[in-house]
């Protein structure tokens, strides 16, 4: 690996207009698990597979398993950024990484101190009631018992994209800028099958794609570097001038 981390480095030295989209592998050196590797959640079993659980037409009709599953399975407190959101943070302070583009909702990547984020997916800090708007944080939800509710009575929802809901169209349009600006974008820890988020790429017009994943993904003949080991592993190699 180590040829491959040096050329990674050669990338990261050269450009300054660097862009990183990463999936649940990022943060599963942080402890989460991911959806479809071995221990994902889709290879555990429930009474309802986990896409059904996390639709909206499931949340609606049945608030009281999805609030029970999704705290359990979706809330973990506690968990700490690793490598790999250190370094990206700490090369968008060196002026070199614009943007990270994460299907994540953990907020690890503005734990590490990330400042550009575009969450595709939302982020379990945010939390709404439905009926007023009122905002909540991830304490009120980690903390409720059954069905969280407002102080007006109206269910909380998290600012999370459940299947069968679009994306947020700011979000996207800022993403998809990004992409089409890099001279470099990194892909990491994601298989790179949940659309539309791993469309995006297709925007992408730059000088090198990287693609850093354990296991191979539908693009990995377009990548002008790969590297298929844990994300984490990989950055904490990777050295930033000025750190």
């Amino acid at each position: 690996m180590e040829k491959e981390i040096e050329e990674l480095q050669k990338l990261i030295d050269n450009y300054e207009n660097l862009v990183f989209f990463g999936g649940a592998g990022v943060s599963t050196e942080s402890g989460i698990p991911d959806f479809r590797s071995v221990d994902g959640l889709y290879h555990q079993q429930y009474d309802y597979p986990p896409e059904t659980i996390l639709s909206h037409t499931f949340f609606m009709k049945h608030p009281e398993e999805f609030f029970q599953f999704y705290s359990k399975k979706m809330l973990y407190e506690g968990a700490e950024p690793n490598e790999a959101h250190k370094k990206l943070a700490a090369l968008e302070r060196a002026g070199k990484l614009k943007a990270v583009i994460t299907q994540n909702i953990d907020n690890l990547h503005q734990m590490a101190g990330s400042k550009n984020v575009y969450e595709l997916h939302g982020s379990v800090y945010r939390n709404y009631c439905m009926k007023c708007g009122r905002f909540y944080g991830f304490d009120t939800m980690k903390k409720a018992q059954g069905v969280p509710r407002c102080q007006c009575g109206g269910i909380i929802k998290p600012d999370v994209v459940l299947y069968e809901e679009g994306l947020d169209m700011d979000t996207l349009q800022g993403a998809v800028r990004a992409i089409e600006r890099a001279d470099v974008l990194i892909i990491g820890g994601t298989s790179l099958s949940v659309y539309p988020a791993a469309s995006l790429i297709d925007y992408y017009r730059g000088k090198h794609l990287v693609l850093i994943n354990k296991s191979a993904t539908p693009r990995d003949s377009f990548a002008d570097l790969l590297i298929q080991k844990p994300i984490g592993e990989v950055f904490a190699k990777i050295k930033v001038k000025g750190e």
